[in-house]
């Protein structure tokens, strides 16, 4: 299986996009989509998708450590239901627990720390989230 696929960290201020290709498996950060309104974010994902035509979807799930839901976890699986709906797009939820302390290490040991981590950090937690599903799924070797 190939294509790309697109994966989001999804926040109600930001949402962070990554991007990947399913025959390379590795996941690579794209943008965060930041602004009022879900009209103005779904049009930004809307020019994503007619950018990297992804053949799938990918968004986080977020869960307290011991796996119980939370008010994002019911927000996040709204969302997913919407892209795969008003996009037509096979869509995965990842469980997403821990990515963004690991982007934020990610970036701390770039040498990017605090504030200056904000632009970046949602998109480094969807490239996890992207490097967790590919991770999950089994490649076949050529």
């Amino acid at each position: 299986m190939n294509g790309a696929v697109l994966a989001f960290d999804f926040g109600e201020k930001r949402i962070g996009v990554a991007v990947g290709d399913l025959e390379i498996g590795i996941a690579h950060p794209l943008q965060t989509i930041a602004g009022e309104g879900n009209d103005l974010k779904f049009a930004a994902i809307a020019e994503l998708i007619s950018e990297w035509k992804p053949a799938r979807l990918v968004v986080g799930l977020p869960m307290h450590l011991d796996g119980t839901e939370h008010e994002l976890t019911r927000l996040s699986r709204k969302f997913a239901r919407r892209l795969e709906g008003r996009f037509s797009l096979p869509t995965a939820m990842i469980d997403e627990r821990l990515s963004s302390a690991e982007a934020s290490q990610t970036l701390n040991e770039l040498g990017i720390r605090g504030r200056n981590q904000k632009a970046m950090l949602d998109q480094v937690a969807a490239q996890r989230i992207l490097q967790s599903y590919f991770d999950m799924q089994p490649h076949e070797l050529a």
